[in-house]
């Protein structure tokens, strides 16, 4: 009788980003049908209509960077829950292009309004007007994070996006227990 590795329960969030970390995950093609013979993907915005991040993760990429509420609770609660977080592309481990709304803060004394004004009004094409539904924008948080300025991180994935040969490079040893070797330009080279 052979022993088989208990399948690990994988996640991937979506964050303040592009979705080009996600992009780069599905460019890992056929390999990704090797994976989904190691892991259960319990949440993921590119397969799966799970709404509520669930219990008892094993291993979790986090795209983007925290910059508003939702974003918040969310890397808030996959924290509690998942076993291992991965920063998953340069936006999440350093903030990158959504972090570049903190230079506005600094422009004529800008705040999360003044951010909002100009994105739905002083750029509007036609019809500039804030959305009217409650909720329907999240609150924007003073200042936008990279993944580990709000929770602990345990490994760190850079690229912008990550090559499918990178991801699949952490990803691999993770699936066997034990940790992938994050040195050299080829794992940590940023953009």
């Amino acid at each position: 009788m052979s022993t088989q590795a208990p399948r690990l329960r994988f996640a991937t969030v979506w964050l303040a980003g592009c979705s080009g970390c996600h992009m780069s995950f599905l460019d890992l093609d056929e390999w990704l049908f090797e994976l989904a013979a190691h892991v259960d993907v319990v949440f993921s915005p590119v397969a799966s209509d799970v709404k509520e991040f669930p219990e008892g993760v094993d291993v979790c990429l986090v795209e983007g960077a925290v910059a508003n509420a939702d974003n918040l609770a969310l890397a808030l609660q996959l924290r509690q829950r998942t076993r291992l977080v991965v920063s998953f592309g340069d936006c999440a481990v350093s903030g990158n292009v959504p972090a570049l709304r903190n230079l506005w803060s600094g422009v004529d004394g800008g705040s999360r309004q003044s951010v909002l004004d100009r994105g739905y009004l002083e750029l509007a094409d036609t019809g500039a007007q804030h959305p009217h539904a409650p909720g329907i924008v999240p609150e924007l948080l003073e200042r936008v994070r990279p993944l580990h300025e709000v929770i602990p991180v345990d490994l760190y994935l850079p690229g912008c996006p990550p090559s499918a040969e990178r991801i699949r490079a952490a990803i691999e040893p993770l699936l066997r227990g034990e940790t992938p070797a994050m040195e050299g330009t080829a794992m940590l080279k940023f953009g």
